[in-house]
């Protein structure tokens, strides 16, 4: 038996369950991997409300480290005792003790990232290299408009696209996330309650940014075009505030022959080969010092329902993760 969370109905917090399963053995391309610790991400929370709908009753989770103590058959590349990290789409449900799952998402760890490192980083890292690696390539000198900049995604990309040589905005809640953010790759930081438009149309005179980041969504759309320059792209990759349900094409040509898309990892690491790129990427920025995964919560499994409180109340900085 292993302790997991299920819902069984869409909701709020208070819908996460802590029941005890009976754990079968992995069948052909599974394997069995007993957690150490599990990531936290915003899209969990998009699965328990129901806004991405997902089959009841059901776990929650997409992102874990841990142990591999079993595997079925035509799994080679990992083998019982390795250590794992894995970002996974549904029906992946790592908010739990241990779980059976499809092996063909396990990374294998290098020995100088810690088990809860990598809880904190794989699916934020690897959104973080889709988005300023393929949706929109980086360049040396671009100026780039970053939302949630003190968030687990944020701080990942805000040093990396440093790092690829660009110069970053971001836009933060709070004075406190400011600091954090220009401690991890931002040359400026903005208060979300200011005039974001004005403050980044001075800081680029007037021309606007090739590239925005935004995983706010509804409350930020329109902000974020007239942030662009022309043919500048929107990158909205999530929806913080709400879903963007309607977007008149006819604004993006007002604003200059805009571009929008709406990006998902899974079609960025559509197979072993562009997974093991990526995750090579990152790992390599991690191992020397490039990237800092900066944890701020931490909460035991029992408590995930007061994690996603505090992530959907913006109480959180950095990464989140559940102790097993």
């Amino acid at each position: 038996m292993t302790r997991a969370i299920r819902i069984n109905e869409f909701g709020g917090p208070e819908k996460l369950e802590l029941i005890k399963v009976e754990l079968g053995d992995p069948g052909p391309g599974q394997a069995r991997v007993d957690h150490t610790a599990i990531g936290i991400n915003f899209i969990d929370t998009y699965f328990r409300s129901g806004l991405y709908p997902i089959t009841l009753p059901s776990g929650l989770g997409g992102e874990a480290a841990g142990t591999v103590v079993a595997v079925g058959e035509g799994v080679e590349h990992v083998v019982p005792g390795d250590r794992v990290t894995y970002a996974a789409p549904p029906p992946a449900q790592s908010y739990s003790e241990s779980c059976v799952m499809d092996a063909k998402w396990l990374l294998k760890l290098p020995e100088d990232i810690a088990d809860d490192t990598a809880a904190a980083m794989t699916l934020k890292g690897l959104t973080a290299w889709y988005l300023l690696r393929r949706s929109y390539e980086v360049q040396p000198g671009d100026w780039v408009l970053l939302y949630a900049a003190a968030g687990g995604v944020g701080l990942i990309a805000g040093q990396w696209a440093k790092h690829l040589g660009a110069r970053v905005i971001g836009v933060v809640s709070t004075e406190e996330k400011r600091q954090l953010a220009l401690d991890h790759g931002c040359e400026h930081v903005l208060l979300a309650d200011n005039d974001i438009v004005g403050e980044v149309r001075e800081l680029t005179n007037g021309n606007g940014v090739p590239v925005v980041y935004d995983p706010v969504g509804k409350d930020t759309l329109y902000t974020s075009l007239d942030c662009l320059r022309p043919r500048g792209l929107l990158i909205s990759f999530g929806n913080a505030s709400g879903a963007v349900d309607c977007l008149p094409l006819l604004e993006l040509a007002k604003r200059g022959s805009l571009y929008v898309t709406r990006p998902v990892l899974w079609n960025y690491i559509t197979n072993r080969e562009e997974l093991e790129q990526a995750s090579r990427e990152l790992f390599e920025l991690v191992s020397n010092g490039r990237l800092r995964i900066e944890i701020g919560q931490r909460f035991a499994l029992a408590d995930a329902a007061d994690a996603h409180r505090a992530l959907e109340a913006r109480r959180t900085k950095g990464s989140t993760i559940l102790v097993p």
